[in-house]
């Protein structure tokens, strides 16, 4: 009986209903939509380390993990091949253009024999200096094809579209990169493959040896330091933004229930007359909260599909996951906030005098 008195309320007010749901599903799409753009990048970097076909990677001294800021001399790369069990190496040059993107510099041959080979989707390889090779993802998201002019600050001509996953969504000649941004000689990363994989921890302890101040990995060392966790303003900032909707849908269901309370005097006080304990008058606001919260909640989780559908449509270089293992706790985190949001009209109408409620006009 209690529970249909709940829907029934609820459903007598259904714009109030709808429009609080939708509130507190905003809040859940918050929270799942920053975890999951974090974790999609990420994991796209990731892919794309893997995507080289290295089994180790060396990196300058004081580089850090997600920025491949600092350069290193080129000679490095001729050191690294001299290493026995080392079948390649190759050098590539990071070069940054702004709003989160970056160019890399490669020597095509050596990088195709490394992870073989780009797959062209339009056109072909560099020509030119001034060429460039992107990826379908930078292409649809920038709608080019091969053929077409790029200023990135410098200008470029797309000389073909490659199919993404591997190392970067833009590419260049490592020489004309390197002239182009006053840096000759220089590489930010260089890339090794093994004869054998089993000689992995050989050879990466006599690189700790030559280059002592060098960050010396294997790929998928490095690939398991890609994460939310390595990242202390990440997870900082996903805390915020935690905070920031635990403390709206407070907000969202007190102003709620609390209307719902004074629009609902009479009614409450008709309760009380008929016998309905302080208790009972509390748990139907609370039932009802607890119910406005699951359907929020739900429709939280099916607005964060909608949120990747955007992502992928309009900003295709930073890609969303969705990230199920983070569904409980935001359907707890949403529940948590309209509870305690609801704590104060509960307690409000659970102490309403019976006779002043029949009273209220």
């Amino acid at each position: 009986m209690i529970y249909r008195l709940v829907v029934e309320n609820l459903k007598h007010r259904p714009i109030r209903t709808l429009l609080s749901a939708i509130a507190i599903g905003v809040q859940v799409t918050m929270i799942l939509t920053l975890v999951g753009v974090s974790e999609g990048v990420l994991g796209d970097m990731a892919t794309r380390s893997r995507g080289t076909g290295a089994d180790i990677l060396v990196r300058p001294p004081g580089s850090s993990v997600l920025a491949f800021s600092g350069d290193m001399p080129q000679g490095i790369v001729g050191l690294v091949r001299k290493e026995p069990h080392v079948v390649l190496a190759t050098g590539t040059k990071v070069q940054s253009i702004g709003n989160f993107d970056s160019i890399t510099g490669i020597n095509l041959d050596e990088f195709n024999a490394m992870s073989t080979g780009l797959r062209y989707i339009e056109g072909g390889p560099f020509k030119g200096p001034d060429d460039l090779l992107i990826d379908d993802v930078y292409a649809s998201a920038h709608k080019l094809h091969a053929g077409a002019t790029l200023n990135l600050g410098l200008q470029w001509r797309v000389a073909g579209v490659v199919e993404s996953g591997k190392l970067s969504h833009l590419f260049a000649p490592l020489e004309s990169l390197q002239e182009k941004y006053s840096a000759t000689n220089k590489v930010s990363v260089v890339y090794v493959k093994l004869d054998d994989p089993q000689n992995m921890q050989a050879v990466i302890d006599s690189l700790h040896l030559k280059l002592t101040d060098y960050k010396v990995f294997s790929v998928d060392e490095f690939v398991s330091l890609i994460s939310v966790n390595s990242v202390p303003m990440l997870k900082t900032f996903t805390n915020v933004v935690v905070g920031i909707s635990v403390i709206g849908g407070l907000f969202i269901v007190f102003l709620t229930m609390y209307t719902a309370v004074l629009e609902r005097t009479r009614e409450i006080g008709i309760l009380k007359a008929l016998g309905g304990s302080p208790g009972y008058v509390m748990g139907i606001l609370m039932r009802e909260t607890f119910l406005l919260a699951v359907v929020g909640a739900i429709a939280g989780i099916l607005m964060s599909y909608g949120t990747q559908w955007i992502m992928r449509t309009f900003v295709p270089t930073m890609p969303m996951f969705i990230v199920y293992r983070w569904w409980p706790w935001a359907v707890l985190i949403a529940l948590s906030g309209s509870m305690i949001g609801a704590i104060y009209p509960g307690l409000k109408a659970a102490k309403q005098d019976a006779i002043e409620a029949l009273a209220y006009d």
